[in-house]
């Protein structure tokens, strides 16, 4: 079966993990890689995941300061179809390789360029490791977040249940310490990765119907945006009803609970009733009348939910601590239940029913011998993608690739640079069935790139789209509300997708079975649709079971990994996780590949990808041998400072700062300015004498910034480049949230509008598929619609959570 991205010739100049990520994921799906090396070395080439974000790429050795080899790279890039690139503003331009120059002698190039800061921004000089843009922007404090939750930390109040409820530090995230945290994964990376990997899909579908390429860009900086995406909201009034919630407090439990074992396992969202009425007796009890569908006995999201969670929290820990952690997994899959142990990374990547549905990978590494890594993460029906090799051996194709180049013509500048135009997907309909979170943040990152979105609504949805989380994923959307039980709101959702170019959701497979829009039965109907199925777990006996972000970064290790459980730490689950919103890409990203192969083919296909294939990639820094043995990494200490005494945070006077000493020169530098005693130095120092002493010995360092979020939305550059946007919600005033995490200079990406409200469509809609007033007034008064505001006669439906 050929790759839906055979053919492409892709550069890949970049170094660090966003880059080499994001030509990786092209790799997977047929394109031919070269990655292009310099001949001083990579500075980054010490890091395990090399492993795997290199594999299938050829490697040649180039020295872009001789005139010779460059003139061999600009045949090359003539011949190109993509290029990657990480240097720093100014580096590709006097080299000769910078976008202008390259999209004149190949206007059909797109060139993706991934910084640290973006071009053009007052910071576009400044190191870009992860952890330094972690702490510059404020990612490291909201790992765990703050007392008052996002919603009135972003608003400047205070919690009022956070001093009433009785809530101790063990049963919350984090180590046992006030200040940021530093993680495992590289979040700032990672949302980089996830933004570039969009934008070169979204720009390989323009360039099918419009013949030109373009430049993406994105960087470290939008990747961190894209992480805190949840979080970085404001608004006018955050005390609107049903808005606010307890689940962004640093003092909120979080579901995490310790077993009989020692292991450690993550119910989310906590449901006393499973845990108590399951562990009443001296064996498990889990009869499937403990399940939590429509359940209204776990806990409820608002803020004063704070003080039944501090009531329960260690009665739900002495019940689980009677069972082992299998006891309890092998419980909720019976019942039903969003549970599942936090394990490690190796258990992760030698889980069989992971190696079964491929995404875990065994790779023959040359030098380890055979590896797992994160296999195939997203597929498409004629596509299903397939790792192509282990990494090559640094140079290994130098002679091959200048030979390559020499045969090719030498490269003839074009003249004219084409304006700019209209929003990839303007003119394609999606249609938006999904629930929560990934299935709806994919749909919307479509709306960003200017497609009509029509959000499936349940009539009781209304609760649900309420609050600040449902904010974050539905906007630029219209809404209609159809009670799908009832056969004429089932007729109108099948007229709906006739029209449709795109069905996507994350409901379960066998729910859409039932209602008669799987793939399987609208294919035979309508063979040019495109439709996408996200799931919580891989293919295979875990398929049917719900899960979520929670549930997938338990079972990748992201949980493990970041809150040092091998240390004898806790485990955290991220506040700026890419579970849920890294599906939402994967989808995003497979969907754009499957409209490029229908614009050459002319017919649709299945799509599919999962929360854990996106937690897999969140943890592609590791790889382990196929029996389970952990091979040499970094590790986290257990106070979730850092790796190391060169790459970890320090307290000093009145902060935290960041030290990045990642060259062996900036390392020694380190070590002759902080002595045997680098705590004692910073504890000695205000953080600005500390990193004025860092700057004048050359070792990178960053103030870990508590207060950045808060001036995020008064940055007139961001909101210039659509990266912060704002609108008028009727529910909660003014909103400002982060808008677009990647640029696109010859077909901009839009944002469409605020976040949807449930139903207020569903007129207009109808009306555009030839029903009267008198026909929609009757839907409403049979139960089948909604309307927002309501007509006469509408039903009024309760939710099921009520």
């Amino acid at each position: 079966m050929s790759g839906v991205l055979d053919g492409l010739k892709v550069l890949d100049l970049s170094w660090g993990i966003a880059g080499p990520m994001t030509a990786m994921l092209l790799a997977d799906h047929g394109a031919q890689v070269t990655r292009i090396e310099r001949p001083e070395g990579d500075p980054f080439s010490h890091m395990l995941g090399y492993k795997v974000w290199n594999r299938g790429k050829r490697s040649a050795v180039l020295n872009l300061k001789d005139a010779g080899e460059n003139a061999l790279f600009l045949k090359l890039a003539a011949d190109a179809d993509v290029l990657i690139e990480s240097f720093s503003p100014g580096v590709t331009k006097r080299l000769g390789i910078d976008y202008d120059t390259l999209a004149a002698i190949n206007p059909k190039l797109i060139y993706c360029s991934i910084t640290a800061y973006g071009e053009g921004t007052p910071d576009q000089d400044r190191k870009g490791y992860d952890a330094l843009v972690a702490a510059r922007v404020g990612l490291q404090f909201e790992q765990r977040g703050y007392a008052e939750g996002a919603v009135w930390h972003m608003t400047g109040r205070e919690n009022p249940f956070v001093e009433a409820a009785d809530i101790q530090p063990e049963w919350v995230q984090g180590a046992d310490r006030e200040g940021p945290l530093f993680v495992s994964s590289p979040w700032p990376s990672l949302g980089a990765f996830f933004s570039a990997s969009t934008g070169v899909a979204a720009a390989l579908f323009a360039r099918e119907k419009t013949g030109r390429g373009q430049k993406v860009s994105t960087s470290l900086q939008q990747g961190a945006m894209a992480c805190a995406a949840g979080v970085w909201q404001r608004m006018e009034e955050p005390d609107a009803p049903g808005f606010n919630t307890w689940i962004l407090s640093s003092k909120s439990p979080k579901g995490h609970f310790q077993c009989k074992d020692g292991r450690w396992v993550h119910n989310w969202v906590p449901n006393p009733r499973f845990i108590l009425g399951a562990s009443a007796g001296d064996t498990l009890n889990a009869s499937p009348d403990l399940t939590v569908q429509n359940d209204p006995d776990r806990f409820g999201i608002g803020p004063e939910e704070l003080l039944v969670m501090a009531h329960y929290q260690p009665i739900l820990q002495d019940a689980i601590s009677k069972f082992s952690a299998a006891e309890w997994v092998e419980a909720a899959r019976v019942a039903e239940m969003t549970m599942q142990e936090c394990r490690s990374l190796e258990e992760s990547l030698t889980d069989p029913l992971l190696i079964d549905d491929r995404c875990v990978t065994t790779v023959d590494d040359p030098e380890l011998g055979p590896i797992n890594q994160v296999g195939i993460t997203y597929r498409l029906s004629n596509s299903q993608g397939a790792v192509q090799g282990p990494a090559h051996a640094r140079g290994a194709d130098t002679g091959a690739v200048k030979a390559e180049a020499a045969a090719l013509p030498d490269p003839v500048a074009a003249t004219a640079k084409a304006p700019a135009g209209d929003a990839p997907l303007k003119g394609i309909r999606v249609l938006d069935l999904g629930l929560a979170i990934a299935g709806p943040f994919g749909c919307q990152l479509l709306a960003d790139l200017g497609a009509e979105v029509i959000k499936i609504n349940a009539l009781w949805d209304t609760y649900w789209h309420k609050n600040h989380i449902a904010y974050v994923a539905n906007r630029g959307k219209s809404s209609i509300a159809l009670m799908l039980k009832h056969p004429k709101a089932m007729a109108i959702l099948k007229e709906l997708i006739a029209s449709a170019d795109v069905v996507q959701h994350n409901m379960r497979y066998d729910a859409a079975q039932r209602l008669g829009i799987d793939y399987e039965t609208l294919s035979k109907e309508h063979p040019r649709l495109i439709y996408c199925h996200t799931r919580g777990f891989e293919k295979g006996p875990r398929m049917g079971l719900p899960g979520n972000d929670q549930t997938g970064a338990c079972l990748a290790g992201i949980q493990h990994e970041d809150g040092a459980i091998h240390a004898g730490g806790k485990p955290i689950w991220s506040l700026s996780s890419l579970g849920d919103t890294g599906n939402g890409f994967l989808s995003a990203v497979g969907i754009l590949n499957a409209l490029k192969d229908r614009e050459r083919t002319g017919k649709g296909q299945f799509v599919d990808t999962s929360i854990i294939n996106a937690c897999l990639l969140n943890t592609s820094y590791a790889i382990a041998k196929p029996d389970g043995a952990a091979i040499p990494r970094p590790r986290l200490d257990k106070d979730q400072t850092g790796f190391s005494g060169h790459y970890r945070l320090y307290q000093a006077q009145d902060g935290w700062v960041q030290v990045a000493a990642v060259s062996d020169a900036e390392k020694a530098a380190f070590d002759r300015l902080a002595g045997d005693d680098a705590a004692g130095f910073f504890a000695g120092r205000t953080a600005a004498l500390a990193l004025m002493a860092l700057a004048e010995a050359g070792v990178p360092g960053e103030l870990s910034d508590d207060r950045y979020s808060l001036g995020l939305f008064d940055n007139a550059l961001f909101k210039q480049r659509n990266w912060t946007t704002e609108y008028h919600d009727p529910a909660v005033g003014k909103l400002e949230q982060v808008g677009l995490t990647y640029e696109l200079s010859g077909t901009p990406g839009v944002i469409q509008g605020p976040p949807l409200i449930v139903g207020k469509d569903t007129a207009a809609i109808l009306h555009g598929l030839g029903y009267d007033e008198a026909g929609i007034d009757a839907l409403a008064g049979e139960g089948a619609i909604a309307c927002d505001p309501p007509r006469a006669t509408q039903q009024q439906m309760k939710s099921p959570w009520q």
